[in-house]
């Protein structure tokens, strides 16, 4: 394949670049995260975010919809959030006769589900069912979110008081799972110093729109992608529902999500076509909360990531010569 240097995907990959440098301005030390988080926002997915509180969860939320322009919400779950919160409700109304809704917190572009794993199992389906329709029916009518839509939801890993686990259909339906992870020591003291004098999400500046984001997102869908590289992908998937340290692998909606993912790195990269690193880069992140380790796995403290690393060894990546 030819390297593709036209105009049009050098001011693609500026465009990207300039999204992720300006988060940078907040968010220290994360480059990778932040461009995953671009990526999966323009291959159309949501995000799980499962970490410690306190490392920029929140923060990359509010950041994300000041450099795209989106309109935000956030929902803080607790048990006692329902259902309507996120989908709405009708209200009667006595001088009209007819019922009035009152929209709910997903009719937005970008939705803050903070500590997703603390709310009714009835109130989280709720929101994954406006995740994969992209809007809600409420008394008979349907309301659609607006484009784009994405949902980042956030849990702590640590603390299972009080909590109610996803059940692993739902968790299917989130296109990664990411790990924020604590700062280095001189990424802390530079997010110390920054908010000495003022707060560095004020100093944020609108890089991209929503029309331009649905623009990207349709780019995403032309990025060539070899027959053999699908394979690869379907390969791996399968490989885990083979492996010995897993009793339920990843599905065809992981296969997806890898080819989507790798077609968006792609045109953050300024290629219009997918190679295997593309995959093997995001394969981890796409797969790891898909997959449901061994009693015997678990108790000798693997964990999903290193078992992926042995299923990516036993893989061989396909050979593409340059067209």
């Amino acid at each position: 394949m030819a390297e593709i240097n036209n105009n049009a995907n050098e001011v693609i990959k500026n465009k990207t670049d300039a999204i992720v440098a300006e988060l940078k301005k907040v968010i220290e030390g994360k480059d990778e995260i932040l461009r995953k988080v671009v990526m999966v926002i323009l291959a159309g997915g949501h995000i799980l975010l499962e970490d410690v509180p306190g490392v920029g969860k929140t923060t990359l939320a509010k950041s994300l919809s000041k450099v795209m322009n989106l309109d935000y919400k956030r929902i803080q779950f607790t048990p006692d959030t329902m259902a309507g919160d996120i989908t709405g409700f009708s209200v009667y109304n006595r001088e009209t006769g007819e019922l009035e809704y009152k929209e709910g917190a997903a009719l937005c572009n970008l939705f803050l589900a903070d500590e997703i794993n603390r709310t009714s199992a009835k109130t989280q389906a709720a929101l994954l069912e406006v995740m994969e329709e992209g809007g809600m029916t409420v008394d008979g009518i349907t309301h659609k979110t607006p484009d784009p839509f994405i949902c980042i939801a956030t849990q702590n890993p640590m603390g299972s008081a009080g909590t109610q686990k996803l059940p692993d259909s739902q968790l299917d339906r989130f296109m990664v799972r990411l790990f924020m992870g604590y700062p280095d020591l001189e990424s802390q003291v530079k997010i110390i110093k920054n908010r000495e004098q003022a707060d560095p999400l004020e100093s944020l500046v609108k890089k991209v729109t929503a029309e331009e984001i649905m623009i990207l997102r349709e780019l995403v869908k032309h990025i060539q992608i070899d027959d053999e590289i699908i394979r690869y992908a379907a390969s791996l998937c399968m490989r885990t529902r083979e492996h010995e340290s897993i009793q339920q692998g990843a599905g065809p909606r992981a296969v997806n999500a890898l080819v989507q993912m790798a077609k968006a790195g792609a045109l953050m990269d300024g290629r219009a076509y997918v190679i295997p690193n593309d995959v093997k880069d995001i394969f981890k992140d796409v797969c790891a909360h898909r997959i449901i380790l061994t009693s015997r796995a678990r108790i000798k403290k693997e964990t999903e990531e290193a078992v992926l690393d042995d299923v990516f060894k036993r893989v061989r990546p396909p050979v593409i010569s340059a067209k």
